[in-house]
């Protein structure tokens, strides 16, 4: 993960509350996660919902390494039959989760990600992950291409869910890209405390909506809020029909 522009509006939105980010691999992110070591993290999904709850963020493309100089270094994207004749390294720490990867299998398989790259450099295989495993173990002499065929490794944001604090909660605002002033999570509580609405007043004993009968004769309704009541026309002499 390069999550510098969700630490950036972090610091600008909250600069009294640090951000401290610690660097761990797939496989040790849940356990620091469960073990209290971080509040949040960056984790590879699937995870374990009876403990932890998930934001999905996206889906990366998986790729092969491949030294510069071989002959898929010459194409846009390849295919799992394409990988047919090669031996292809299934590290211990793959976070692909397939049983197989295709090609022909090592004699034995890595440890970790990072020893199936050396292994790759030296040219006796190739290795195929997500493409932001190949971006952190970039060398000079090795590239990638994508997988079209492959299984894909999806990244979430994700915290035990026993311990959602406010700081959490501020987090996940910044992640899914709430502004300042929205009406989800805690920012909009902290930063714009909320106004008592104005009580509705109760009406003077002339300001009623409702006209009440007034203190004239006849039940003629009067105006004791200062309205004018309804005039009764006056009778004059009939018009003598010509």
């Amino acid at each position: 993960m390069t999550p510098a522009k969700w630490v950036r509006i972090w610091e600008e939105r909250f600069p009294d509350v640090p951000l401290t980010l610690h660097s761990v691999t797939a496989a040790e992110a849940q356990d620091a996660l469960r073990a209290g070591d971080a509040d949040a993290g960056f984790v590879r999904l699937p995870v374990d919902r009876t403990v932890f709850s998930a934001i999905p963020l996206y889906t990366e493309t998986t790729v092969v390494v491949v030294p510069k100089d071989h002959i898929i270094a010459a194409v846009d994207e390849v295919t799992a039959e394409d990988l047919a004749d090669e031996v292809v390294f299934h590290p211990l720490d793959d976070v692909l989760g397939w049983e197989r990867p295709p090609g022909e299998p090592a004699f034995e398989r890595p440890a970790t990600t990072a020893d199936a790259v050396e292994l790759v450099a030296a040219g006796v295989g190739l290795l195929v992950v997500p493409q932001s495993l190949a971006r952190l173990h970039h060398r000079r002499d090795l590239t990638y291409r994508p997988l079209v065929d492959a299984p894909q490794s999806s990244v979430a944001l994700s915290w035990p869910e026993d311990a959602t604090t406010d700081q959490v909660e501020d987090f996940i605002g910044v992640v899914r890209g709430r502004t300042v002033n929205s009406t989800r999570g805690r920012t909009t509580s902290r930063t714009q405390p909320a106004t008592e609405q104005p009580k509705r007043k109760r009406p003077d004993a002339g300001g009623s909506a409702r006209r009440q009968p007034g203190a004239g004769s006849g039940g003629r309704r009067g105006g004791s809020g200062g309205a004018k009541g309804a005039k009764t026309p006056r009778r004059g002499k009939p018009r003598r029909r010509s």
